[in-house]
């Protein structure tokens, strides 16, 4: 079945799919695209996964100096701006 591209801009990036892809035709390119994406998708850890990760490094940063007052910091900081 073909596929009518209407959008003009989304024919636009099909036909340079199909050149970077080296695609035989725009409906290739696009399914090639499409699968990558889906691909991509599909190898990436959840998002709890990704969390976990990113606390378990926030917390090898070492102890917070309790003294710290991060409001007044922030604070100031933004005064700067």
């Amino acid at each position: 079945m073909p596929l009518y591209v209407r959008d003009e801009k989304v024919n636009q990036l099909a036909e340079q799919a199909q050149k970077i892809l080296k695609a035989p035709t725009k409906t290739d390119a696009i399914r090639q695209a499409l699968e990558r994406v889906v691909q991509e998708d599909e190898q990436r850890p959840p998002l709890a996964e990704r969390l976990e990760t990113i606390k378990k490094r926030y917390q090898g940063m070492g102890t917070v100096d309790p003294n710290f007052d991060e409001k007044a910091f922030l604070d100031e900081m933004w005064g700067d701006i």
